[in-house]
């Protein structure tokens, strides 16, 4: 079968389409992650400075 160069042209820019869609979802994975990390963070700093809190031993009155 033989293509003309317009055939290979549509082809190519298919395919690289294809590749900037995995391009922005893997970004888009990336940022998700950190996101979800940031998350993680605090919520452990948040429990380390309880446990801080809980050990240090004062009187409000």
């Amino acid at each position: 079968m033989i293509m003309s160069k317009e055939d290979i042209d549509l082809e190519d820019d298919f395919i690289s389409d294809d590749l900037d869609d995995t391009e922005e979802a893997e970004k888009d994975g990336v940022k998700n992650s950190l996101a979800k990390r940031r998350v993680i963070d605090n919520i452990l700093e948040e429990r380390r400075l309880n446990k801080q809190i809980a050990d240090f031993d004062f009187d409000i009155s």
